[in-house]
């Protein structure tokens, strides 16, 4: 009998432990099952890739080492194995030990960096803080790398200059990496998004003429503008007005508008509001064209709105930089988290070659204590929070209003795509690494305006919406 198996926990007289008989033990079947069960994308679009054979032996030995460790004895360990099965042993030691952060940190090799010199582009909001403050603070020195960080003039130059490989990697709305894995608007382009930016941070904001007009109820025939058909900020308008039983493809004009030119749109009268990203709903106060109607936090606390991405080329050609960038930019999301940093932060981003804001409008925007442009000062501490953790059942509920609004047809993997984008093993990795604690959980239900949404039933959410275009 070969050696390596006498030295398998697992293995029990002369035997597989695997269920299916297919593997050479139970840690191998479940790395195996995990790959490959509900993670493909629809059939016309790209498949995930399935783990490599140096990462499911990798988890057997992580699993292996631990039953080790938890029942030392040889003969007990294969009685306990008998008793339960091998897969419900495995079951066990996961929930209450993180294989796959163990499994992450026992391949990570540290090596050498393949391209310290890095180009990553960005949209001139707030939203884009840790990434940009990552630069003048020293986050990427710090992770051994020299980012060019560089301002863009809209979503869709951003996707196209990261589909050209013009950026290694960039500041993105968190539906746009799904959206291109899935080749909706643009060609089909596997994507990952790793990390979340910010949470919160965006609102209705409305011209000075409509401050007697509240209600959104009395909304019908106005203009509104978007940053991207691929947004949060698409997505909550849509489901705020909705909900006021407006119909957003019938009853309002949506336009899509790059974010600098929101608040010029709004005093020419071009629009009579915009959901937007910061800084520009606060500079349309400071500038006396608008008031902040809503903040977006009031539709959805918590949800996620831009995120950090990078092409899957990118990331497998490129591991240990990406390995340095991410936490490079989860190390400056952290810091960004704390409110006592947010002053020094507003400082270091409001220069033209950043967000070309004056400080204290971005000082409002941190720290939430701003002026309305109705006369009242508010303080709403958590009105932009920065998170990085990418919840998969984020990704879901924007798959849902994808399918809600018809940007996606058909049947829709939503786990399967949400796991393959929103990329939860990199982050739990790299903010173990920084002395973070990650989620235990990747999935949890939330409530949209008083809606619960359950991950778990996405196509029975979708289909409770009486406005949909589904």
């Amino acid at each position: 009998m070969p050696l390596a198996k006498l030295d398998d926990p697992f293995y029990l007289d002369g035997r597989s432990a695997c269920a299916c008989g297919r593997h050479a033990n139970a840690a191998h079947h479940a790395a195996d099952a995990a790959a490959n069960m509900g993670k493909s994308l629809p059939a016309s679009k790209a498949s995930p890739p399935a783990l490599t054979d140096t990462e499911t032996l990798t988890e057997g030995f992580v699993a292996a080492a631990l039953l080790r460790a938890v029942v030392p004895d040889p003969a007990t360990r294969r009685d306990f194995l008998r008793a339960v099965g091998a897969s419900t042993a495995l079951a066990a030691l996961a929930s209450v030990f993180p294989l796959d952060i163990a499994t992450a940190l026992a391949q990570d090799k540290p090596g050498p960096i393949e391209k310290p010199e890095l180009k990553v582009g960005f949209i001139a909001i707030t939203c884009a803080t840790p990434i940009i403050m990552a630069e003048p603070l020293g986050f990427y020195a710090k992770h051994g790398l020299k980012v060019e960080v560089i301002k863009t003039a809209g979503w869709a130059v951003i996707r196209d200059k990261s589909i050209n490989r013009e950026y290694d990697a960039a500041h993105m709305l968190s539906p746009m990496p799904l959206a291109l894995s899935m080749g909706v608007g643009s060609a089909p382009v596997p994507w990952t998004m790793p990390a979340i930016e910010n949470i919160n941070g965006q609102a209705i904001t409305l011209a000075l003429k409509h401050k007697d007009r509240r209600d959104p109820k009395q909304w019908k025939g106005l203009t509104f503008g978007i940053p991207f058909d691929y947004s949060m900020h698409n997505y909550l308008l849509r489901y705020y007005l909705a909900e006021a039983g407006l119909d957003p493809d019938q009853d309002v004009t949506l336009r899509v508008i790059a974010p600098p030119d929101m608040v010029a749109n709004l005093r020419a009268g071009n629009i009579d509001g915009f959901l937007g990203p910061d800084p520009f709903n606060q500079r349309a106060v400071f500038d006396g064209v608008g008031f902040i109607h809503l903040l977006s936090k009031e539709i959805w606390d918590g949800h996620p709105c831009c995120a950090f991405g990078a092409g899957r080329d990118f990331v497998e050609q490129n591991p240990n930089t990406f390995a340095a960038l991410l936490k490079a930019i989860i190390d400056s999301t952290s810091f960004a988290a704390r409110p006592e940093n947010r002053k020094d932060i507003a400082a270091a981003i409001a220069p033209a070659n950043y967000l070309n804001q004056p400080v204290t409008v971005l000082e409002q925007v941190l720290t939430g204590t701003f002026a309305d442009g109705l006369g009242s000062i508010v303080t709403v501490p958590d009105r932009v929070g920065f998170d990085p953790f990418p919840w998969q059942s984020m990704a879901v509920w924007i798959l849902t209003q994808m399918k809600r609004w018809g940007q996606i047809k058909g049947d829709v993997d939503y786990r399967g795509i949400a796991e393959q984008v929103f990329r939860v093993t990199d982050a739990k990795r790299a903010m173990a690494e920084l002395g973070l604690t990650p989620p235990a959980s990747v999935y949890k239900t939330v409530t949209v305006m008083g809606k619960t949404f359950d991950p778990a039933t996405p196509d029975a959410y979708v289909a409770s919406f009486p406005i949909k275009r589904a």
